[in-house]
């Protein structure tokens, strides 16, 4: 009998016996994770709503440019003139320039952009936190493919070690040594085996379907372990302390927080004064007299609110308390994130004494189905005994499987709850999306339709 460790080495290894293309390469954890970040379809939606985001930079600004507007009107005129024949008929033509500047708003325009810059700071910690999630979800389905190759595996060797058990009680039963029940408790245990096959292969389409739907593509010669142990600090307080300093939802929220106080402000400035000046410069256009001369007026106007109306006041509550919210989001992203990271944490060391526990188990198992192989060749145990020592084992080995990727994922788990399932802390091979880069391209561009890639 195979040791099973070599068993479940070779169930590893046949991974490549599942891969979309019979060239195809092996793929480490790195290169799936990179691929899900560069393809992945939830991340470049995020990325996308960052940029949009990025827009209301300028769209602030814009609020201290000045407006400059054109008009222009025709008009046709024909009338009787009074003592003469006929009529007469003009064509007026008036052409005006208008440029209005606003000089003081309450200081609204100034509070309107340090709110829209803490939104894009909030929106690449989104960005950061679906980051995040996504490549957390591409680590726990490359590791589920494993697992369930490794559990079909097994299950496969179960059954040809039970279609031996079936064929060797039809010999015993043919020289008298054993009982129809016998056969029948031999053939009844390699039908069952035969359907935990089938529900392996269904798992294991499900997981592969999952790889794609995350990563992108079909899974290919995928390898088993987690190579980023060097992210996760010895002690568990450095990870909650590093979570609490790091991870992108505190993040978001703080910043998100410091919006809403900055639109506090905004609204509060519409109870100052404000300041603007309009200059405008016609001229008419009588096409059957000489031109009228050009006429230029220059306005300053200064608006002191006496009583701006009862909807003011109200929205300044209304936005306070909105702004309470969000600091009260920022103590409970903070409890989430502890949380997180302590039970992640109590995850892998019960997944390391798992593994401690399987080991044993399968080690015993082994020596136990060997010995009443042993027993029943003289006739001290019956074909049930040889078939319940089996599933012993059986489960031991699935439990071994089971609980190598109960670690793994929950070592990532502990990454993700820290803040550092990111393409950077990981060194994927692949190019780092820069949010920063769209946004000094929109910065201070106030003309043009076109996104800076050519939209």
């Amino acid at each position: 009998m195979l040791s099973f460790r070599l068993a479940l080495v070779a169930a590893v290894g046949s991974v490549v016996l599942f891969a979309a293309s019979p060239r195809a390469l092996a793929e480490s954890m790195a290169q799936a994770l990179a691929s899900a970040y560069a393809d992945n379809p939830e991340i470049n939606t995020a990325r996308a709503q960052t940029r949009a985001d990025d827009e209301n930079v300028p769209i602030a600004r814009s609020a201290r440019l000045p407006s400059v507007n054109i008009f222009n009107q025709t008009t046709l005129d024909a009338s009787d003139v009074a003592g003469l024949s006929g009529k007469k008929t003009t064509l007026d033509n008036q052409v005006e320039l208008n440029v209005h500047q606003d000089l003081f708003t309450g200081f609204r325009v100034t509070n309107s952009i340090r709110q829209s810059e803490a939104g894009v700071l909030a929106s690449r910690e989104l960005l950061r936190n679906t980051v995040e999630n996504v490549l957390f979800q591409a680590a726990q389905a490359y590791q589920d493919v494993i697992r369930d190759i490794a559990i079909l595996e097994i299950r496969r060797r179960n059954v040809l070690f039970l279609d031996e058990q079936v064929r060797a009680a039809n010999e015993r039963f043919n020289v008298g040594e054993n009982t129809r029940t016998d056969v029948a408790q031999a053939r009844a245990a390699a039908a069952e085996a035969r359907a935990e096959v089938s529900l392996a292969v269904a798992n294991l389409a499900t997981s592969r379907a999952i790889y794609r739907q995350v990563i992108g593509h079909d899974p290919r010669g995928l390898i088993d372990g987690f190579p980023y142990a060097r992210l996760v600090p010895p002690q568990l307080a450095q990870a909650v302390t590093v979570g609490q300093n790091d991870h992108p939802i505190i993040l978001a929220a703080i910043h998100q927080a410091d919006a809403q106080a900055f639109a506090v402000k905004q609204i509060e400035g519409e109870l100052l004064p404000s300041a603007s000046v309009e200059g405008t410069v016609g001229r008419t256009d009588l096409w059957d007299l000489d031109p009228d001369p050009s006429e230029a007026t220059i306005v300053g106007r200064i608006t002191i609110p006496l009583f701006p109306g009862g909807a003011v006041y109200p929205r300044i509550r209304q936005a306070k308390e909105i702004y309470g919210a969000q600091k009260v989001q920022i103590d409970l992203a903070r409890d989430q994130v502890r949380a997180a990271v302590v039970t992640a944490w109590a995850q892998v060391e019960a997944a390391v004494e798992a593994i401690a526990a399987a080991e044993e188990a399968v080690q015993a198992a082994e020596i136990a189905l060997e010995g009443v192989q042993e027993e029943q060749r003289v006739g001290q145990r019956t074909t049930l005994d040889v078939l319940d020592a089996q599933q012993v084992l059986l489960n031991a080995r699935e439990g071994l499987v089971l609980a190598h990727h109960g670690r793994v994922v929950a070592n990532f788990s502990v990454l993700s709850a820290m803040g550092r399932l990111t393409a950077e802390a990981l060194a994927l091979p692949t190019v780092a999306y820069d949010a920063t880069e769209h946004y000094r391209a929109v910065r201070g561009r106030f003309v043009g339709v076109k996104t800076p890639d050519g939209r």
